[in-house]
């Protein structure tokens, strides 16, 4: 009888790692591969014709503002050039809506001005938020990311966090992301009172929240939040000029620009920030928050 058990036990088990592991033609499994086939092309055609095929028509680019990044591309191809840029990438984490309609995803890239180089000479983190299309194709909603020093040891496996078809309760979009906006404000309006939002920040994040800064590797937890946003006195302030949620209401993004001063004093950094939101038991939670400051102006 312990042995029948045991083989009962144990298929159970393996059900439910089999459901709990997205299929090939799952939301999630799609966007990753659609993000890999981006990365492929960049390769194959070129970072500038790859970000055309892939953005969508009403796609954000930072250049160094808020651009409609197709059209920007389009006027803005590469100089003629005897050498080939290659900027590769490869996401480590994807998460999905319950919705399966938007999802987002992060991970390291690195810049090569020729292909031919046998070794990177910059490298990064970028942050793409993505929606399925009225044709059932992926396309990149917004995409942002930094700089930093060349990481150390391997590069960290992909995680996939998949919400799609999980229960979920009929949502009023507009009402989401009105409050969602109202949120955004209020963490702004915090840190104008506070001068730092160590505090709100740290109550108004997932547990398991990345912070991305320039010239620092990612941040991982509320816990190294508190560190990274605690380098100075200076008041964070932002100024949201979008934001959408998933149907399922329990996904959502913004992007707009940040000031960094003391209060009434000239801005000592100013630059666009975005950031991810997830839906916590009926509260709007920073999954991922990205600031890139804008210098000389450029990103």
């Amino acid at each position: 009888m312990t042995r029948i058990y045991t083989l009962i036990l144990l298929l159970v088990l393996a059900s439910l790692i089999v459901a709990q592991t997205p299929g090939k033609s799952s939301p999630i499994a799609t966007m990753v591969e659609t993000e890999r086939a981006f990365a492929k092309a960049s390769k194959e055609k070129g970072s500038n014709a790859a970000f055309r095929d892939f953005i969508a028509d009403d796609g954000i680019l930072f250049r160094p503002k808020a651009v409609k990044g197709k059209e920007w591309l389009i006027a803005h191809p590469p100089p003629a050039s005897d050498k080939r840029p290659w900027l590769h990438w490869e996401p480590s984490f994807a998460f999905m809506a319950r919705s399966g309609d938007m999802g987002y995803t992060f991970g390291p890239w690195e810049y090569r001005s020729d292909i031919k180089e046998a070794e990177p000479v910059a490298f990064g983190h970028f942050l793409t938020v993505w929606q399925k299309q009225s044709d059932g194709s992926w396309k990149f909603a917004v995409d942002l990311g930094i700089s930093h020093p060349k990481p150390s040891g391997a590069r960290p496996p992909l995680q996939m966090l998949d919400r799609y078809g999980a229960a979920s309760r009929e949502v009023s979009v507009n009402r989401e992301r009105a409050g969602l906006i109202a949120r955004e404000k209020r963490m702004s309006a915090a840190g104008v009172r506070q001068g730092q939002q160590i505090a709100f920040f740290a109550n108004n994040a997932t547990s398991d929240v990345h912070i991305f800064r320039p010239n620092k590797l990612p941040f991982v937890g509320d816990f190294a939040a508190m560190e990274v946003l605690d380098p100075r006195p200076d008041a964070w302030t932002w100024d949201v000029e979008f934001a959408d949620v998933s149907s399922s209401g329990d996904l959502g993004y913004s992007y707009g620009t940040y000031k960094l001063a003391a209060l009434g004093a000239r801005p000592a950094e100013t630059g666009n920030y975005l950031r991810i939101w997830r839906k916590e038991r009926g509260v709007w939670k920073v999954a991922v928050d990205l600031a890139n400051p804008i210098v000389d102006g450029k990103n």
